[in-house]
This record gives C-alpha cells, sequence and structure tokens, in this order.
C-alpha cells in the first residue's frame, strides 16, 4: 500500500494538498492524487507570501501534536501539492500520522 508520508532518519516526509481560503479549515483525510494519496489540509488563508503554507504547517503541527517548529516545507512552495518535513523519530510520528488516515 502506498502512503501518503515516509519516514527519513530523523524526520518524516508528508505529502499533502493544501486548500487555501477554505471556509472550513482542519484536516481532511487522505485523497488520491495523480501521483499518489496526500493529506488534505484546508486554511482560512490566502496564498500569498506563504501564508497558507505556514498556516499548512501549523495545522499538520498541531494536528500531530508537535511543536510548529518542527515542521517545515520540502517541496512545492508556489504549489498546492507540497511535500512537508516533520523533524522527529518516525517511530513516534507513524501511529500518529496513520491516525490521521
Amino acid at each position: 500500500m502506498v502512503s501518503f508520508w515516509r519516514a527519513e532518519a530523523d524526520a518524516v516526509l508528508v505529502r499533502v494538498r493544501v486548500q487555501p481560503k477554505a471556509r472550513r479549515p482542519g484536516l481532511g483525510g487522505v485523497r488520491p492524487a495523480g501521483d499518489g494519496p496526500r493529506l488534505a489540509i484546508s486554511v482560512a488563508e490566502a496564498p500569498e507570501d506563504g501564508r497558507a503554507t505556514r498556516a499548512a504547517c501549523e495545522a499538520l503541527a498541531e494536528a500531530l501534536g508537535v511543536a510548529p517548529s518542527t515542521v517545515a516545507l520540502a517541496q512545492g512552495a508556489a504549489s498546492r501539492e507540497k511535500t512537508l518535513r516533520v523533524a522527529g523519530p518516525p517511530d513516534r510520528l507513524a501511529p500518529r500520522l496513520e491516525a490521521l488516515a
């Protein structure tokens, strides 16, 4: 089974699709995409000056119960489909990520 995240040595990479300017911000589960599944994140912020990306990082951090400073953009700055890097032990983050699906 293909997952929306993958482990690295000291972090996990999470593939997300960000919906900016959403009426109902929050996580929307895992959705299929052309290149594999992605975690849907809706944010109220506009996609200007990286505000939507920062809001998506904060939303993922809150959902995983980690500090917002541990979540950063790894790929896709100007795209709705992004990869976010969550620093921390993959064995601790894995169950939390699977619970989001």
